[in-house]
């Protein structure tokens, strides 16, 4: 097959791949304790949970658009 078909390289590849981690690295800083109804948990309140987990989910969303807009370079 020609490579020329290939809307992608193997750059936009391996960074989609890291902004799936990227992502996903986001989502396991949200993760934590929850309250329930009997007990009250103030570290549903945190920073990490509220302002850093959302802001690194939103850079890794960001890398991904890049990614697959990005234009492979011709030989």
């Amino acid at each position: 097959m020609d490579k020329r078909n290939f809307a992608f390289d193997k750059v936009n590849f391996i960074l989609l791949a890291v902004s799936m981690v990227v992502v996903v690295i986001g989502f396991l800083l949200m993760v934590g304790p929850n309250s329930s109804e009997t007990a009250f948990e103030p570290d549903i309140f945190s920073v990490r949970r509220i302002k850093v987990a959302p802001v690194v989910c939103l850079a890794g969303f960001v890398m991904m658009i890049y990614a697959v807009v990005r234009k492979p370079k011709d030989k």
